[in-house]
């Protein structure tokens, strides 16, 4: 089973993360601070991680740039609503050669489930029943 992280100091942002995650079939775990995640990560090495770049404490950023340094081939998500006042750090962090993706809050279940599913695979794969698109646990994708 595939295993996600996401890093977010909002309990509720954090839950639903979770919940569709779980409903992707994904291991998950959360964590509510920059430092709680490092520790995570460090400790269960996840094949995925979603990542707020507002928080209180390590910012996104500085979680990232660590991040890096522990698991360097693990996908990293960006996820905020405040991208405009991460700019500049973030192109510092490309420069360097840290890669991560960006989405913008909120997002959807659906949204959610996709993003990891093209980032590291899903359940089995996609089949067409009664020319509906399930998978392979009859749920929707």
């Amino acid at each position: 089973m595939k295993r996600v992280l996401v890093i977010d100091d909002d309990e509720g942002v954090r839950e639903s993360f979770r919940a569709a995650l779980e409903d992707g079939g994904y291991a998950v775990t959360t964590a509510d601070s920059g430092s709680a995640g490092l520790e995570s990560a460090a400790r269960w090495r996840p094949d995925l991680i979603f990542l707020d770049l507002k928080m209180p404490g390590l910012s996104g950023v500085e979680t990232l740039q660590r991040l890096h340094e522990i698991c360097p081939h693990t996908p990293v998500y960006l996820v905020t609503g405040f991208y405009g006042e991460f700019v500049t750090p973030l192109r510092e962090l490309q420069r360097a050669g840290i890669d991560f993706n960006l989405a913008r809050k909120p997002l959807s279940a659906g949204e959610i489930k996709a993003i990891a599913a093209g980032r590291i695979g899903g359940l089995d794969p996609i089949v067409v029943s009664n020319g509906a698109a399930v998978n392979s646990m009859g749920g929707r994708p």
